[in-house]
């Protein structure tokens, strides 16, 4: 199958787009809520800057204490939430779709790096930090690396500023669909098979479910086989998750903060259940491709 037909390609990449504008609308306007309060800026500082915070001290010393620094925590923070809301408005209305994409995919790996870890053996923990790898902590911010590096590929999708105003933006040409189905199975198997292997390790993802669970989910979908179903399970542990952490004690932007993540992967999801990931790498083609080596290294008789 390739993205030859421009109705085939807008699906996906409409679904994808709205799920990632949810996340960052979501999570740019929880973060400048609480940085424009000033009863709220102390507590939010904290949680990435102090000492159990989210940001690693050598990533701090650099920013903030190097003698030419010229950025304070709270502007930097302010900064960077405002360009996550924008950004997320801008996904939403279908503009400027694949350079925000392109951004994004590299950008959503500076948490990997950012992340504060101990890796030093024998190393005396003086401050709650966290200690499994940031690669597996991080790893649904991977996949959604590997999303944005998606929608690149496909364009804006429908409802999109973009057809109108920047038509060479769409993603309109002709592109191979096996290469870009395999990434997106990659994107959505790679939180569920670590939140599988690694379930009950600290600060690792599960999304509220048991790790066989996980794990069994992560390898069928990407095994590529029945991908429709394989789709559906993923949207429903996504579904089930997001219905328990939302809470009516809580503000709306709090309930959608708590799940931002979930609307990104669920619109990806049902996705894959809708168009499938391509023939390629899936578990009947690397069968064959096994057995077809296989024959050709065996002597004939």
């Amino acid at each position: 199958m390739t993205l030859r037909d421009f109705e085939t390609r807008a699906t996906l990449a409409t679904l994808i787009r709205v799920g990632m504008a949810l996340l960052f609308v979501s999570g740019g306007w929880n973060k400048l809520y609480q940085l424009l309060d000033p009863a709220l800026q102390e507590g939010i500082l904290n949680s990435y800057l102090g000492a159990h915070g989210y940001i690693n001290t050598f990533f701090v010393s650099y920013l903030f204490e190097a003698t030419n620094a010229v950025l304070t925590p709270w502007a930097f923070l302010t900064i960077l939430s405002t360009f996550e809301l924008v950004t997320g408005l801008l996904l939403l209305a279908g503009l400027l779709v694949r350079p925000i994409a392109l951004i994004y995919a590299f950008l959503l790996w500076s948490f990997v790096v950012a992340l504060p870890v101990v890796n030093a053996p024998g190393a005396t923990i003086e401050a709650q930090a966290f200690t499994t790898p940031a690669i597996l902590v991080q790893i649904r911010d991977i996949g959604l690396s590997g999303l944005m590096f998606l929608l690149f590929n496909l364009g804006a999708g429908r409802y999109a500023l973009d057809a109108k105003l920047f038509p060479g933006m769409t993603g309109r040409t002709a592109a191979e669909w096996n290469g870009l189905g395999l990434l997106l199975r990659f994107s959505l198997a790679a939180p569920l098979i670590v939140g599988g292997l690694f379930a009950g390790y600290a600060d690792i993802p599960t999304f509220g479910t048991p790790g066989i669970i996980l794990f069994v989910t992560g390898l069928w979908v990407l095994s590529g086989e029945f991908p429709r179903f394989a789709g559906a399970a993923f949207a429903a542990i996504l579904l089930w998750f997001m219905v328990q952490k939302i809470g009516f004690d809580k503000s709306l932007i709090a309930n959608l903060n708590g799940i931002k993540r979930e609307f990104a992967f669920l619109a990806a999801a049902i996705g894959y259940g809708l168009l499938g990931g391509g023939s390629v790498y899936t578990l009947r083609d690397s069968l064959r491709r096994t057995i077809g080596a296989f024959a050709r290294r065996t002597p004939q008789t």
